[in-house]
């Protein structure tokens, strides 16, 4: 017997309307008809996986996360960026380069989740004539000039490069907007 595909992963929600706006509006995620179980529940649908939402007052693990591939990655961050939800307390920086050449980000959900977001190939973030954050960190990154990341020591190969101190991820505090929690 061996498992064929992840049908769906669970998290917890301090308010359950706050948690659905989130996940809806900034993922796209559509809700599914939910059981009936002791504890408020809701399912939500992304592709052939499933997130399920229960209602719990009890804090998320600090590392623990999901990961989510997005289809706009310069879009994802300057919306994590305006409502605030950048984390980089996690991980040491909000986004960064893998070995791979793929990004990562992290954020944070209402209820305190880790949320990590993909994208696959840093190169592909370069528009043409584009000033963007994204554009000139990527750019900073590929230099390799004295002072650069490349030329510390964090080269393809070895530890991931982080984009943090290249204006992507300034501070993370508390989350704001209307997707903040009062748990927060």
């Amino acid at each position: 017997m061996r498992a064929i595909r992840l049908n769906h992963v669970s998290i917890h929600a301090y308010d359950m309307e706050e948690s659905l706006r989130f996940y809806i509006e900034l993922f796209g995620m559509e809700r599914l008809p939910s059981p009936d179980f002791s504890q408020q529940v809701e399912w939500l649908h992304l592709g052939e996986q499933q997130l399920h939402l229960f209602k719990r007052d009890a804090p998320a693990p600090e590392f623990h996360h999901i990961a989510l591939d997005v289809d706009d990655f310069e879009a994802a961050y300057l919306k994590a960026k305006e409502l605030g939800v950048l984390e980089e307390r996690a991980f040491g920086a909000a986004v960064r380069e893998l070995p791979d050449g793929a990004v990562q980000m992290y954020i944070r959900d209402p209820a305190g989740n880790l949320v990590e977001l993909d994208w696959p190939d840093v190169s592909t973030l370069d528009r043409p004539s584009s000033t963007t954050p994204l554009s000139r960190a990527k750019a900073a990154l590929s230099r390799g000039s004295e002072g650069s990341l490349a030329s510390r020591g964090n080269v393809r190969g070895q530890s991931p490069r982080t984009l943090r101190g290249l204006g992507l991820a300034r501070g993370c505090g508390p989350m704001r907007g209307r997707f903040a929690s009062p748990h927060a």
